[in-house]
């Protein structure tokens, strides 16, 4: 037979159930930010997620300001939804699939990642610089969902300019087209 849970006891269970669902819902991700939504009408046509590194060169600031970490290029793979090796992404930045189709990009729009210690989430705008492909028609380029890749903050002094730190990072790349 089933008895009611005392008023205690439901109070427990209640509160148990609210901060399951907070946590659920900190755990959804986040929209992306309107400085990132480009002009006009535009879709996303793929997704694909990014594993790889940022890499950072030790540079001279100036003769007043101290050395510091500089942003070379990224280095990763791009991965289907299965995980499955679709492309890669370089300096340029490039991004360039198994297809053969090829694009390029400039950044439009920056916004803060929400997840601390991550890289920004990007807006570019995107020209295709290969043959025809799944990228041809791509416009726009979000990276969203960000984690790691930032500079390191340490280990960069005059004693070790011109070394290279490989820190790695993880994103979704969203390749948007015209509709």
């Amino acid at each position: 037979m089933h008895r009611p849970l005392p008023r205690f006891e439901r109070r427990c269970v209640a509160a148990g159930l609210l901060v399951a669902l907070l946590a659920a819902c900190a755990a959804v991700p986040q929209g992306v930010p309107a400085p990132l939504q480009p002009g006009g009408s535009s879709s996303p046509a793929l997704t694909l997620a990014a594993r790889g590194v940022q890499v950072y060169e030790c540079r001279s600031a100036g003769t007043a300001a101290a050395p510091a970490w500089a942003f070379v290029a990224p280095e990763a793979e791009l991965l289907d939804a299965q995980g499955r090796l679709a492309g890669h992404h370089g300096a340029g930045p490039f991004w360039q699939l198994r297809d053969g189709s090829r694009i390029a990009g400039s950044v439009a729009a920056r916004a803060d990642a929400p997840e601390p210690g991550a890289i920004p989430w990007l807006l570019l705008t995107a020209r295709a610089e290969s043959a025809p492909g799944a990228l041809a028609a791509v416009t726009h380029v979000q990276r969203i969902n960000t984690r790691g890749g930032v500079a390191p903050a340490t280990g960069c002094s005059p004693a070790t300019l011109g070394a290279q730190a490989r820190v790695a990072y993880r994103a979704d790349y969203r390749f948007l087209v015209a509709r």
